[in-house]
């Protein structure tokens, strides 16, 4: 049975399938454009995404936006959300068994957007998405595909706040982004000039 945007969000609402939902504020489902050409994924919320209930909020978040005004795009004509809904204690890493417990609400958000191009922020989403063999270091700015998709994995912002040296190649890797967007025809009325 194909999901719908209301069912998603009373699933995400009422999970309980790990035990981060007893430590959040409130669960942090994603935001933006539903049928977004294209999709983010980011690791989980922090502490300011638990307090607003949205993603990418703060610093890491603020940067995000700067990031995508870069390649010319608003941050509301693209879809953002997290391997994991509810925020881990601490901002820690998400465990494999809490990001495979969100799993099924990651493929319904995938399936609801159809995304064209997909870009995964950072090793957590890397590992959730490619598989736990991938490691950041090594598959960032390569294409691979998954569910007919094109997919690409830059740094996550917090990494690029913690080390600005790291700029540089995420913005090679946007650019990347920006160039397939262009060659599939999305964004038409955006994506004119090279920025």
């Amino acid at each position: 049975m194909r999901t719908s945007w209301a069912r998603l969000a009373e699933a995400i609402s009422g999970c309980a399938g790990c035990p981060l939902c007893e430590s959040c504020t409130q669960k942090v489902p994603g935001q933006g454009d539903p049928s977004a050409p294209l999709m983010l994924i980011g690791e989980g919320p922090g502490e300011q995404e638990d307090q607003s209930g949205l993603a990418f909020v703060g610093p890491a978040g603020q940067l995000l936006t700067r990031m995508l005004e870069a390649i010319q795009l608003p941050r509301e004509r693209v879809y953002i959300c997290n391997i994991v809904k509810c925020r881990p204690p601490n901002n820690r890493t998400p465990l494999p068994e809490e990001a495979e417990a969100c799993a099924p609400h990651l493929l319904a958000q995938w399936a609801l957007v159809r995304p064209r191009v997909v870009l995964l922020l950072g090793a957590t989403a890397v590992r959730g998405v490619l598989g736990e063999n991938y490691r950041i270091t090594r598959c960032r700015g390569q294409w691979f595909e998954r569910r007919g998709v094109p997919v690409l994995a830059t740094y996550h912002p917090s990494a690029l706040l913690r080390d600005p040296d790291k700029k540089r190649e995420a913005w090679t890797d946007l650019k990347l982004v920006r160039r397939m967007l262009v060659e599939l025809g999305q964004y038409p009325d955006l994506l004119k000039e090279e920025p």
